[in-house]
């Protein structure tokens, strides 16, 4: 018959037996705690604050109105002002604004007459979702912007239609594809599940089936131990590559506006990263489904803190921070820059120099704990 002491036996059993395994208790709290996080705080559809320069030699009223409106807006950050056009499209193309506004030298006097003036607004349209609320919100703007300056002599101006024209120029994605800002995104995503998940495997996979004993009984030394683990999954990778890209080209049809050469070289520091983070989960890893929840520990936040799935600047302060930290972040602005904006070796240097860091701390952990496991 059914015993409830045996019953009650077991399941006391089962609670020691998870308790002892630390990590995975560990895994089956702070998930659900960092899912929570992440989407409760982290996470901004409506991205606000966005920095942009202002290209402006006009002095009047009606441009300084036009120039505060944009800020109280919420959606524009004024960063930089009164520079040169050409150094506006510099920083359009580095990333570091998401748009650049252009006065013309005579709005305000244009404005006057009736003649209805074009302000140029330039977005980088590389990620559609960060930059269409602003934009959707400067139609509006044009209408109620010159309300305190359209008054007495100039008021027959304040009806519609409104007094000055705004011309958006999406740069680098003129038709707003999605496509052209998730399939390069695809790119990173894919090669930071994959490199990170099976290098951690294979560690444990030799612990599990007892062939670690073998490698000890070898002369191989631990760094060509790693190297020779990590080596088979670069391969890998660019296989996996060539198979993206070429859905990207043929199905996708995404433009290569840069040097094919320099996005190989990037994306091979990229996997060289990854692969650094999977052998150190390798070295913490006790079986093969520890590596896993590993993984996905390290997957999520690279996935929804790096602008992949939503626009970077909307997310808080603390949240950038942390996405800086992440190999995958980074990556996202090369592969797009190289692909959609033609960047070259100079304009990805600060996007590098932290990959390049983040692979020298991640493969000397790996190689710091990997010492210590033979020992």
């Amino acid at each position: 018959m059914l015993s409830v002491a045996r019953t009650v036996a077991i399941a006391l059993k089962e609670v020691q037996q998870m308790l002892r395994d630390r990590l995975t208790f560990a895994m089956a709290v702070g998930v659900p705690v960092l899912q929570l996080v992440l989407f409760g705080y982290a996470i901004n559809t409506d991205p606000k604050g966005l920095p942009a320069a202002v290209v402006s030699q006009d002095t009047s009223p009606m441009a300084r109105s036009v120039v505060a409106a944009l800020q109280t807006s919420g959606y524009f950050r004024i960063v930089e002002s009164g520079i040169a056009e050409s150094r506006g499209d510099a920083l359009l193309e580095r990333g570091e604004i998401q748009f650049l506004i252009v006065v013309p030298d005579d709005f305000g006097a244009r404005i006057v007459r009736g003649e209805r003036p074009a302000l140029l607004v330039a977005a980088d349209a590389t990620d559609p979702s960060a930059s269409g609320n602003a934009i959707a919100a400067l139609n509006q703007l044009a209408q109620t912007a010159l309300n305190r300056e359209l008054r007495g002599p100039l008021a027959t101006l304040a009806p519609r239609p409104a007094p000055f024209e705004v011309r958006i120029q999406r740069r680098y994605n003129p038709e707003g594809l999605t496509r052209y800002n998730i399939v390069p995104g695809l790119i990173g995503t894919i090669l930071t599940m994959t490199m990170v998940m099976l290098t951690s495997l294979a560690m444990t996979r030799e612990r599990e089936r007892g062939t670690m004993e073998n490698l000890l009984a070898t002369p191989v030394r631990p760094f060509e131990v790693m190297v020779g683990k990590i080596l088979p999954y670069v391969l890998l990778g660019y296989l996996q590559l060539a198979v993206i890209l070429g859905a990207a080209f043929l199905l996708f049809e995404v433009p290569m506006m840069g040097s094919p050469v320099l996005l190989l070289a990037m994306i091979g520091v990229f996997m060289l990263a990854n692969l650094g983070v999977g052998f150190t989960f390798s070295t913490l890893a006790r079986n093969q489904l520890q590596a896993l929840q590993l993984t996905f520990f390290f997957f999520l936040p690279s996935m929804l803190l790096s602008g992949f799935m939503f626009p970077f600047r909307g997310m808080p302060g603390w949240a950038q921070h942390v996405g800086e930290a992440l190999p995958l972040t980074h990556f996202l602005r090369i592969v797009r820059g190289i692909m959609l904006k033609g960047s070259g070796l100079i304009d990805l240097l600060p996007e590098l120099w932290p990959l390049l860091a983040f692979l020298a701390a991640a493969g000397g952990i790996a190689l710091l704990r990997y010492q210590r496991t033979l020992d």
